[in-house]
């Protein structure tokens, strides 16, 4: 029986979570059929190849997906007996996310789309929302719409999105995947900032490990 138990404040624990499909590619990992913890405030770095599972884990612990054996648990409340309600607060208050597809509103414009995510879950000022922009290279973008931005851009809209909000575990799927290595480099130390700034954890899943960020662990899935 596979348990994913998931502390938001002191710790994150995982028994053995398994996907219902491909569990014979699943007997050797660090993360199937294991017991895992994720301590708040721990850098962990998740390294999976394409087809293992990377992003369906990414999906699980954010509520998107149900279809694995056993439990996630936040705080040992199992998240598949959270209603929607529930879960909305979950997320709001304490997990943010990268989605790997984006997921932004691409008729909105940059500015439309970052300031919604701050007003539902407030966290920064707005001012705030240029200053990141600047940071990451999009000042600029603010007023344009979203799909008029390239793939790259997007991806620094996302990864400004998700440090809008409260959180206590920052999820990132393959969050870098197309920017140059500059980009990349100035966006991890965004993240590194805010995520230090409330005490919490980020939890990065890619193809293969990435050298700047300092992980304190990482596991293969």
């Amino acid at each position: 029986m596979a348990v994913f138990l998931i502390a938001t404040y002191e710790y994150h624990l995982t028994k053995n979570i398994a996907l219902f499909f491909n569990q014979e590619q699943q007997t050797i990992s660090d993360v199937w059929k294991q017991d895992v913890i994720f301590n708040k405030a721990e850098q962990v770095h998740i390294v999976a190849p394409s087809g293992s599972g990377k992003t369906s884990l990414i999906h699980f612990l954010y509520g998107l997906r149900k279809d694995y054996e056993g439990s996630i648990l936040y705080n040992n409340n199992n998240i598949k007996d959270f209603d929607a309600e529930k879960f909305a607060q979950w997320r709001q208050q304490h997990i943010s996310i990268v989605f790997q597809d984006l997921r932004l509103f691409t008729e909105q414009t940059v500015l439309q789309n970052l300031e919604v995510k701050r007003v539902l879950a407030p966290y920064h000022t707005e001012s705030k929302i240029t200053d990141m922009a600047k940071r990451l290279g999009i000042e600029s973008k603010l007023g344009k719409l979203c799909k008029t931005c390239s793939y790259g851009e997007q991806q620094r809209i996302a990864i400004i999105r998700s440090l809008l909000q409260p959180f206590d575990f920052l999820l990132l799927d393959e969050p870098f995947s197309h920017l140059d290595e500059a980009n990349r480099m100035k966006a991890m130390e965004l993240m590194n900032e805010e995520a230090a700034a409330r005490n919490a954890s980020i939890i990065l899943a890619d193809l293969k490990q990435i050298d700047y960020f300092k992980a304190d662990r990482v596991l293969v899935v």
